[in-house]
């Protein structure tokens, strides 16, 4: 995705489950889109240090989707709402203008491709649904 780091550095920011192969498959789906080619351009300046700080700020995100999720705060409460919002205003930071209905179809494949599915259920069972489900609350909010 034009990531301008080694493989080296890539395993340290991404982890062991990254796979370059994403790139390909995101570039051959999406590749002639605006968003897409948005990403691209500004994901080609990034350093390492911009990286893990994307990296942590997504993570901090997911874990708190996590904890909201297992103190039983429903999708649609105002504070798994303002996470969902968190969550697309961080898509829209550091990679491409991300509207509400963007943010929906996003959500909608961390449930229905089974590799987005496993990037949250890992941290935390059933959470890619509850992702989904406060991000298509926060649309609602958002529509009015």
């Amino acid at each position: 995705m034009g990531i301008a780091l080694t493989p080296e550095e890539q395993l340290e920011v991404f982890g062991s489950g990254y796979n370059p192969q994403w790139a390909d498959e995101a570039e051959q789906r999406w590749g002639d889109t605006p968003a897409y080619q948005e990403s691209q351009r500004r994901v080609a300046t990034y350093t390492k240090q911009d990286w893990l700080a994307i990296s942590a700020e997504a993570k901090a995100i997911t874990e708190e989707f996590a904890e909201a999720m297992n103190a039983g705060v429903p999708a649609g409460d105002p504070r798994a709402m303002e996470l969902a919002e968190r969550h697309r205003l961080h898509i829209s930071q550091w990679f491409y203008e991300c509207g509400h209905e963007m943010h929906q179809g996003l959500a909608e494949m961390y449930v229905s491709d089974p590799r987005f599915t496993k990037n949250y259920d890992d941290v935390a069972p059933g959470l890619a649904r509850y992702v989904r489900d406060a991000v298509l609350a926060n649309a609602a909010r958002a529509a009015g």
